[in-house]
């Protein structure tokens, strides 16, 4: 076995540890009695006297002379088993039977997270008598609860340990104990303390319990029960204490043992052999393995006792880390510290192989669990000294790699080297003397929003926030240190350099490991927060690596995932959504364009058994309510409407179950051979599969013709990338959104404050009483606000600074150019992931959202341009496209950039804006057109609900909407697309009043409910989701309204102009839905009067003033402003229409118009609509009830049925025509109507 580590090449059998009796006297080069000076100087005896100091001593002695010096002073250990305890050694948690709830539990069984509501769990061993203590680590700040319990003890999601009468525990968050009853007891318990837990008489917290029941058959474990999310780590001795406790004894013969071994290594590293100086003292750190026999002969006893002994984790957290870790405590950057270097040479050289594979897995998962346990101080020093060993020993090429491929990267150790964890108490990170002067916003906008730039902001807040900008600073470089080490890391781990006979390149190694990290959901077992810091970490190494890949091949390609790992079989994607739908369903649609653009042929074996897998799977699902998937014709395909979100869990089975064929890359002219080549899961592959060979792609098989054929970076680095982006859909983007609420936070406490002085200001001083009650919650709001402003600071630093910013603006980059290549394929773009494009939406949300205002957008290069380009590319996909604009137009600056998109694409937009909202996601659509119209409406220009700042105007706390920003080019296109396509203008308003009267009858009904419910006697509440549909029911209806009026003042002749085929079924059916709006809100204390004033909390929008407004708009439009644009006669039409609906009450008109009248001078300004001034004489009246149509009895008939003879009104059969062709009254199928006058004569 040879070392790769040092550059020095030795095989442990080249030497023997016995001396060789035909040369008693020959020690190669050195002498008799230099090596018997050397030996002593090496193992120096502590009770030597002159017999043995003046005894030469040789090879042949050293066996024996160094086990006498082992034995001296070495206790001995009693083997026999300890009174009062039983159970198997060592004590581990009982992961089998011996908890409630769910938990993830450490591969050592000793850490713990829970992952339901309250979760409980023992251990293994159980003590009936004596003094007992055990260790915890605590890394989280929730509900826990620590102590014993009996086996008899029955836990639930409810009641833990101390609930039962059996059961004792310790809460150091709540500072209680607990048993059945609770009383306070001890002190508070911060991030990373160790609680010691002892049965009686603690010493630290003094004596807990008395009267503890004992007695036959009965024996406590230890135990705990943590809420979700909650982790912490127990030591049952297997490891160091921090606080060592006499209840808990170290090996202590081992422990003397390896501290004796240790020393004897140390004299080697710092004695050097001179033949003609003797021995000569020397710096340990300069030490090499330079291979002299003496040395290696010397160093090959010592690890023939020493190797054992480090396969033990107490031993090597004990004696080994601490060793390494004192030879970096000199400073300086690792490379000045090659020591470490040499000594695991040594290592893989004197050890066997499973004794150094033990040895460095113990000695990782105690650096990973130092550091992830280690107290946050305000230089973190701990956290830079454990991540400065973990480079050191990666540094070294073949540790690296057995670490890799065996240990590092599982899903759990994975991101716990790359998490800079939030201190929630902000003396636990010393931030108090790092941040001595807090700051927060005292200057807010007529929106309760914070003043970037305040003008009157006085001298000495000046001097606060420049004080309290210097203290983010001086933290965010001792944090920018700890996140270079972690990338030093990483960009160890992308090595691509060290592939060799030891095995596979680094960065193939990791690339496995990652990409296992990706398919197994890593938000289940990995926090989120730990995913955060993870990303940004492997964002910064992973373009380094391909900034530096490319300038070595002076290729100037900016990153992206090339399209053919979407359907070249390369890349398993599980069950992951496709842009244009299901794999399966894409095989089977696009197998000639895969064999003509790609050069990849389909077996037809593969289609039958993905179709079966397809319709087992149907089976299972339910998925009987899928609808047809689009046909490609050319383009790319649009994502049918029944797909659910991504999600992930098991296998695809698309590809890994099938052979598929491919041809030659290279495309020739005659009938290219088949090639059949099977999908490898990640952990089958080899790098050839990756990497590629002569004839062979690897990753990139499949090119297709649109795709340049130019260098990229690393084949690996691609599905990094890619899953990069995964990660960021899966858990990160939601994690940025979380960590904002600190934020939030600070603003509220901020106006709670300001508030609370202006009152001081104003409080009369006679009032003593409530002076002093203001001044208690000043004190109090000022207090959070520091803790909250230092915390501010931290989580500014690690989470939204300007470098992570930059880090998801490549990202945003990196899904455009993927989405841009992909479309250049044609047809091939359905292949496309949807998750790039959710991520390419997420990503500008966050910029936007999370990353300002302290970094703005303006410093990110081309970023609107960026959304120009997606947008450009998302014409045809319907529902991608909804998701997209969704993000785009709440903002001006976006929204100017969707107004730059060639006109082409933006009228293919707004077109599939104004398809039918059946069968897709209408809500969504709908919003957008609200959005582009926001600001053009009739009294809809408010940034807050009137109807809550006419009663609450200094409350900042109340709902806030955005700024108007409406779109007059966007507008401009929708009213031509309308105006010139009759038929799709017809079925768009047809679909928004099927939605309007489906949504305000849900929304009616909904508050009939809470009406029963508020007035029944037993039950004087709510329940709150009932009320959140309520506001969605009303909030859709105010919106398609907003919609409606949109329409008509953009295009009033689609409701006004009768020459068009649907424009009076369009305005007697808007007609129908306004009266019935009307009557509903308008009518004196009716139910809608009766729920508003209930003031429900939830129901805050709920109000007579959003939804009048929009009728008003409709009615102005059609009614008052309509004679300035189309013929008095027109406008009578439409009034005629309101009058003569069934519905139409006059008290609603009245209502709207207000009850004061005007005086003759303002009347004669400004025109009123009057109902009497209309003129209905050509609206013909019915002379009889026979003449009425028999389905509504308000309009005459005016239409025949063919060919059963049945008459109606022509609004009702159109009406009725639209869901069904089944005659009202015998049933027959109708196959024409036709136009009914009444004869003359008759």
């Amino acid at each position: 076995m040879s070392s790769k580590g040092g550059g020095t090449a030795l095989t442990r059998r080249n030497y023997r540890l016995a001396s060789d009796m035909d040369k008693p006297r020959s020690t190669g080069i050195v002498n008799e009695k230099l090596l018997s000076d050397y030996l002593h100087h090496v193992f120096p005896s502590t009770k030597q006297g002159p017999t043995l100091a003046s005894k030469p001593l040789g090879f042949q002695d050293l066996p024996a002379h160094l086990e006498k010096l082992l034995s001296e002073d070495t206790p001995t250990e009693d083997g026999q088993a300890v009174d009062g305890r039983l159970g198997p050694q060592p004590v581990v948690l009982d992961h089998t039977s011996g908890f409630e709830g769910l938990l993830f539990v450490d591969d050592d069984l000793l850490g713990v997270i829970g992952h339901s509501n309250f979760s409980s769990i023992r251990a293994t061993t159980c003590v009936y008598k004596g003094k007992w203590a055990y260790e915890v680590l605590i890394s989280s700040q929730g509900l826990m609860q620590i102590g014993w319990c009996t086996l008899s003890c029955r836990f639930n999601q409810e009641e833990g340990v101390g609930d039962t009468p059996d059961s004792y525990a310790y809460d150091g968050n709540r500072v209680r104990k607990w048993n059945v009853t609770t009383t306070n007891y001890g002190k508070v318990s911060v991030n990373t303390d160790r609680v010691l837990c002892v049965l009686r008489n603690g010493q630290s917290l003094g004596t807990a319990f008395t009267n503890i029941k004992m007695g036959p058959g009965i024996a406590y474990f230890p135990a705990i029960s943590l809420s979700f999310k909650e982790s912490v780590a127990f030591n049952f001795g297997s490891r160091p204490l921090r606080y060592p406790s006499q209840l808990i004894n170290p090996p202590a013969a081992d422990l003397m043992k390896a501290h004796k071994l240790l020393g004897y290594i140390k004299n080697v590293l710092s004695t050097a052999i001179d033949t003609q100086e003797g021995l000569v003292e020397k710096d340990c750190a300069v030490w090499r393995l330079h291979g002299e026999p003496t040395v290696l002969v010397t160093l090959a006893h010592i690890f023939n006792h020493f190797a054992p002994l480090m396969c033990k984790v107490y031993l090597v957290e004990d004696v080994l880390m601490n060793f390494l870790l004192g030879i970096l405590e000199g400073g300086g950057s690792v490379d000045e510290h090659p020591l470490i270097q040499q000594l695991l040479d040594l290592f893989w050289l004197l050890m066997e192989d499973h004794e150094v594979n033990e040895c460095l897995k113990q000695l990782m998962m105690s650096l990973l669990r130092a550091y992830r346990f280690s107290p946050i101080i305000p230089d973190l020093g701990f956290q830079i000294h454990y991540l400065r060993l973990t480079t050191a020993i990666l540094r070294h090429e073949k540790s690296r790699k057995y670490l890799l491929s065996n240990l590092t990267f599982d899903v759990l150790r994975s991101v716990v080297f790359f998490y800079i964890k939030t201190p929630l108490r902000v003396k636990e990170a010393g931030l108090e003397e790092l941040i001595p002067t807090t700051w927060w916003p005292t200057h807010f906008d007529k929106e309760g929003k914070d003043e970037l730039e305040p003008k009157d902001e006085s001298a000495d807040e000046r001097l606060r926030r420049r004080a309290y900008e210097r203290g983010c600073q001086r933290l965010k470089k001792r944090i920018e240190v700890v996140e270079e080490l972690q990338v030093q890391i990483l960009r160890l781990l992308l090595n691509n350099k060290d592939k060799s006979t030891v095995g596979k390149a680094s960065h193939v190694c990791f690339h496995m490991r990652a990409l296992c990290v990706f398919e197994q959901h890593p938000t289940a077992l990995c926090p989120p927060e730990y995913m955060v810091c993870f990303l940004h970490r492997l964002i910064t190494a992973v373009r380094g690596c391909w900034d530096e890949g490319h300038r070595k091949s002076l290729s100037s390609v900016r990153a992206y995932v090339p399209p053919q790992l979407f359907y070249n079989g390369k890349v398993d994607y599980f069950d992951l959504q496709r842009l244009g739908g299901l794999l399966s369903h894409l095989k089977k649609t696009l197998k000639d364009d895969l064999a003509s653009k790609a050069n990849i042929i389909i077996d037809p074996a593969e289609i039958q058994a993905t179709s079966m897998d397809d319709l087992d799977e149907d089976d299972e699902s339910g998925a009987a309510q899928r609808l047809p998937g689009a046909v490609a014709m050319g383009g790319a395909l649009a994502r049918p409407s029944w797909l659910s979100s991504p999600t992930l869990g098991r296998a695809n089975r698309f590809l890994s179950t099938a052979a598929v064929s491919l041809m030659t890359p290279r495309r020739p002219l005659s009938q290219p051979e088949k090639v059949k080549v099977r999908t490898l899961a990640v952990e089958q592959r080899t790098e050839e599969d990756i990497e590629g060979s002569y004839g062979n792609d690897g990753l990139l098989l499949g090119r297709p013709l649109e795709e340049p054929d130019q260098p990229n970076a690393d084949k690996s680095l691609l599905e990094i990338v890619d899953g990069i982006v995964m990660m960021y859909n899966l858990s990160v983007h939601q994690q940025l959104g979380k960590m904002v609420v600190v934020s939030d936070d600070v603003h509220e406490y901020a106006v709670a404050l300001k508030d609370t002085e202006e009152k001081i200001a104003r409080c009369p001083a006679r009032r003593a009483d409530i002076l002093e009650e203001l001044q208690k919650s000043q004190k109090v709001f000022a207090e959070k606000l520091n803790h909250l402003s230092r915390r501010l600071a931290w989580i500014n630093a690690t989470i939204y600074s300007k470098e992570k910013m930059l880090d998801i603006y490549w990202l945003l980059c990196v899904c455009i150019r993927t989405i841009e290549h992909a479309d250049n394929t044609g047809s091939l773009f359905a292949f496309t992931p949807e998750f790039y494009l959710n991520v390419a939406m997420n990503a500008y949300s966050a910029l936007k959202n999370y990353f300002s205002p302290a970094n703005g957008m303006d410093e990110l290069p081309g970023v609107f341009e960026c959304i120009s380009d997606l947008l450009s590319l998302l014409s045809d996909i319907k529902d991608s496209l909804m998701q997209a604009l969704a993000s785009y137009v709440c903002y001006p600056q976006s929204l100017r950039a969707v107004e730059r998109i060639p006109e082409e694409q933006r009228v293919a937009m707004m077109k599939n804006l104004l398809a039918p909202y059946e069968q897709r996601p209408w809500a969504q659509t709908n919003w957008i057109l609200v959005r582009l119209w926001r600001g053009c409406g009739f009294g809809y220009r408010y940034t807050r609900l009137p109807h809550l700042l006419k009663t609450k105007p200094e409350d900042a706390n109340l709902p806030s909407l955005q700024k108007p920003c409406p779109s007059l080019l966007l507008q401009r296109h929708m009213a031509e697309l309308l105006s010139m396509d009759k038929d799709m203008a017809a079925s768009f308003l047809n679909s928004v009043l099927n939605q309007l009267n489906w949504a305000f009858s849900e929304f009616i009904g909904m508050i009939q409910e809470i009406q029963q419910a508020a007035e029944r006697p037993e039950r004087n509440f709510v329940d709150t989701r009932q009320l959140k549909v309520c506001a969605t029911c009303f909030d859709l209806s105010v919106s398609l309204l907003r919609v409606l009026e949109m329409t008509v003042t953009l295009v009033p002749e689609i409701f006004l102009d009768w020459s068009r085929p649907s424009a009076e079924l369009l305005l007697r059916r808007l007609a129908q839905l306004l009266n019935q709006v009307l009557n509903r809100v308008t009518a004196e204390k009716n139910l809608f009067d009766r729920v508003v004033n209930l003031r429900l909390p939830g129901l805050e929008s709920v109000d007579h003033y959003p939804i009048l407004v929009a009728v008003t708009g409709i009615l102005v439009r059609i009614l008052v402003d309509g004679d300035r644009a189309l013929s008095p006669f027109r406008v009578s039409r439409a009034a005629s229409v309101l009058l003569s609906d069934p519905c139409f009450q006059l008290h609603s008109i009245q209502h709207l118009l207000g009850e004061g009248g005007e005086s003759s001078s303002s009347a004669a300004v400004r025109k009123h609509f009057s109902l009497h001034a209309c003129d209905f004489s050509f609206c013909p009246q019915p002379t009889s009830e026979e003449d009425l149509c028999p389905i509504c009895y308000a309009h005459p008939i005016s239409a025949i049925f063919k060919p059963c003879s049945h008459k109606s009104c022509k609004a009702c059969i159109n009406q009725h025509l639209m869901n069904n062709k089944d005659c009202f009254f015998c049933k027959a199928t109708i196959t024409g109507v036709e136009d009914y006058s009444k004869p003359a004569s008759s």
